[in-house]
């Protein structure tokens, strides 16, 4: 979601700045800064870069250059200049001071003075934001997939990395229900002996540990959330949110295996999964 665009240059004959910058937020929040008399583009703007942008805190600035072939009235304030014009004359009489009262001196008080420029075209100031825009957000876009790019491809190696671990859970979770029916018949043996061990016992009591601690279902389905994860990642449209459901469901696979697995070696490679799901987490916060 972190961008950053810029355009300064001439359109139109005048010169215009459209600047957009954006970094990570959970929605879509824009702070406009338009200028004076230009409130009325504030939707345009939202509407240009809503286009491009679904999530992130982005701030946008814009300044067009006044047209100078705008026609200005000028009033003044008679009423304010008579009264600066008695006041001076009243300061020379106290004073005994020379009276060279003119109306360059009086220019100076500028509140005499009211400028009224005639509006500007608001179709035109809409056309020349919106050439400014685009070209700013491409830039800003530009940025936005070199950056994407890189989480993407920071997210597959925890993605590679978690498989990995789950197919090493695969290859040792047979193992381990072999070692428990060794260790089972070696407990009976040393309380009943050779004579007393019933084989079937061993092998319902093997299947009953091998039902409780089967993760291949868990396994499956996160080999199953890691190939959307890659789908999604080649997407062009927005993905954050939907990255943030298939990492929940996968950290949900990942607490389910923990709590059935009961071997440390096992366990320990559940905790490495889930770190690297974290990890995940962290980053797709930051993909839109």
């Amino acid at each position: 979601m972190t961008g950053y665009g810029r355009f300064e240059g001439l359109i139109n004959g005048r010169q215009t700045v459209f600047e957009i910058k954006a970094v990570n937020h959970r929605f879509f929040e824009l702070q406009c800064r338009l200028p004076r008399g230009c409130g009325f583009l504030e939707e345009t703007v939202k509407e240009l870069v809503s286009r491009y942008a679904s999530r992130g805190k982005i701030d946008v600035y814009v300044s067009v250059e006044a047209d100078d072939n705008l026609e200005a009235e000028v009033k003044i304030n008679h009423s304010l200049a008579s009264g600066y014009l008695r006041a001076l004359r009243e300061l020379c009489a106290e004073y005994e001071l020379r009276d060279d009262i003119s109306v360059s001196l009086l220019s100076r008080y500028t509140d005499i003075f009211t400028v009224t420029k005639a509006p500007e075209n608001e179709e035109t100031l809409k056309e020349i934001v919106l050439e400014a825009g685009e070209k700013a957000i491409a830039e800003f876009m530009a940025m936005r997939e070199r950056e994407g790019e890189k989480l993407a491809e920071d997210v597959l190696e925890h993605g590679r990395r978690i498989i990995s671990l789950v197919d090493e859970i695969d290859e040792r979770s047979p193992v381990t229900l072999e070692e428990y029916r060794n260790k089972l018949y070696d407990r009976l043996k040393e309380v009943l002996g050779d004579t007393g061990i019933d084989p079937q016992r061993i092998l319902t009591e093997a299947a009953i540990f091998a039902d409780k601690t089967a993760v291949s279902e868990e396994t499956v389905r996160l080999r199953s959330h890691f190939s959307q994860l890659e789908e999604m990642l080649k997407k062009s449209e927005p993905v954050g949110r939907k990255l943030d459901f298939i990492v929940q469901e996968m950290n949900r696979e990942a607490n389910t295996t923990g709590s059935k697995v009961c071997d440390a070696r096992l366990a320990h490679k559940v905790v490495e999964i889930k770190s690297e799901i974290e990890k995940i987490r962290e980053q797709i916060q930051n993909i839109e």
